[in-house]
């Protein structure tokens, strides 16, 4: 993945994001990017979580990613 000046995350489809939780025992959760979407304030993401779910995510400074194969 690359980070621009401004510090925001860049992802493509198919990799892969982890998001840690800000509370103290909450783990984390790991998914894949399966749709980047461009926006005025920084790239969106929907992404398959590892669960099943698909959400639309807001990268913050929680998130790690992992380029895809």
């Amino acid at each position: 993945y690359s980070v621009p000046e401004e510090g925001r995350m860049e992802a493509q489809k198919g990799d892969r994001i982890t998001v840690e939780s800000n509370k103290v025992g909450g783990g984390s959760r790991t998914g894949e990017v399966v749709e980047v979407t461009p926006g005025s304030g920084g790239d969106h993401y929907r992404v398959r979580w590892d669960d099943g779910r698909e959400t639309i995510y807001f990268p913050s400074g929680d998130a790690h990613l992992a380029r895809g194969n």
